[in-house]
């Protein structure tokens, strides 16, 4: 089953096709693929996610089911429509030949233990992929290992340029040849398609070059630095994770932004977190959350030191479906949305927090 995009007909032009590419690719594919793929192409081109999802549960549900693509976040919410559509706890129930989800868009950290509980089967795997609209990237090559293997023959010239010059004036890049293990770079790259030292927006470190493997950390404009502590979607979801654990709490959906001096208090970072499983003590939760970013990010540590330049994070907690309920306000529902992770500014964690007051 590929859960894709769709088309948006009522931003075509004479003679163009808008859409995601995912839909673009479906619509556009052979015989053969159509007829290995589920769900249908008509209900994968639908635009309208709630229904889209009602089609799919229905269309898929009584399928023969051996493999599942698409972003974890949204997937999650079909496979939670089908188990209650089937009356069945796991998806093994539904589908018991289920052995593999390629999965990317979004780090799959934050939903692993959700998949987990709806997936028991032992013979089920994950594979990360990087694919996006400017070109494929990256895939898992090693289910013990979550680093991706770069594809380096696919039309693709990378350069790197280190993360902590992005902004300066005339910023270095580096060649393939030229990284640094552990280290975090944007990329930039040049294709056969036209791309002309284009900066895809995401960051990356190498954890291994021979062959070179690396792991997504973040987003180029998706970061807090609002103070100096350099916050990477890397740190905050390795945090999350401490934080879970701890407070025997699952992660839906989360946004981070600063929260600048004024007359009240000192300047500090703002959780909004919708909870699968609420934490058994979310001061608990909020301290664990902002111990563990002082531990593996040195500069939120020397802004944290002794409270001076920041006080402790706040963690609000966001109603059930806020973050469904915000992207459904912005049109965004389902394909390559997601929800922005960490901003260096307020204006969408204000606009989530006004809605969180509301009632769906």
């Amino acid at each position: 089953m590929v859960l894709g995009g769709s088309h948006r007909p009522d931003y075509n032009l004479h003679n163009s096709l808008v859409g995601d590419l995912s839909a673009i690719l479906i619509q556009n594919a052979g015989c053969l693929v159509n007829y290995l793929r589920v769900p249908d192409k008509k209900v994968t081109l639908m635009a309208d996610w709630e229904s889209k999802i009602e089609a799919i549960a229905s269309d898929t549900m009584n399928m023969n089911i051996s493999n599942l693509s698409g972003v974890p976040s949204w997937l999650l919410v079909i496979i939670k429509r089908i188990l209650e559509k089937t009356g069945k706890r796991t998806l093994e129930e539904v589908w018991p030949n289920l052995e593999v989800f390629f999965h990317g868009g979004v780090s799959f950290n934050p939903y692993r233990e959700q998949y987990q509980q709806l997936i028991h089967s032992d013979k089920m795997h994950y594979v990360e992929t990087y694919n996006a609209s400017e070109g494929y990237f990256g895939t898992q090559c090693d289910f013990l290992d979550p680093a991706m293997l770069l594809m380096i023959d696919y039309g693709i010239f990378y350069e790197f340029i280190p993360l902590e010059t992005i902004g300066s004036e005339n910023p270095l890049a580096y060649s393939l040849d030229e990284v640094e293990l552990n280290k975090n770079y944007a990329i930039v790259i040049s294709t056969s398609c036209g791309l002309w030292r284009y900066m895809i927006g995401d960051t990356i470190r190498f954890t291994n070059n021979k062959p070179y493997k690396f792991v997504i950390t973040g987003r180029t404009k998706h970061f807090i630095n609002a103070f100096g502590e350099e916050l990477m979607i890397d740190n905050a979801e390795k945090g999350l994770a401490q934080a879970c654990a701890a407070t025997g709490a699952q992660v839906c959906e989360y946004s981070a932004a600063p929260v600048f001096m004024d007359k009240n208090a000192k300047c500090r970072h703002q959780w909004l977190i919708e909870f699968a499983q609420m934490p058994d003590s979310v001061a608990t939760f909020a301290t664990v959350l902002d111990d563990t970013l002082k531990e593996i990010n040195s500069d939120y540590e020397a802004k944290r030191s002794k409270d001076i330049a920041l006080q402790p994070l706040e963690v609000i907690v966001a109603r059930k479906g806020l973050f469904h309920d915000w992207l459904k306000e912005k049109g965004k529902l389902g394909g390559q949305n997601k929800v922005p992770r960490l901003s260096n500014n307020r204006e969408y964690i204000e606009e989530m927090i006004k809605l969180n007051k509301c009632q769906p």
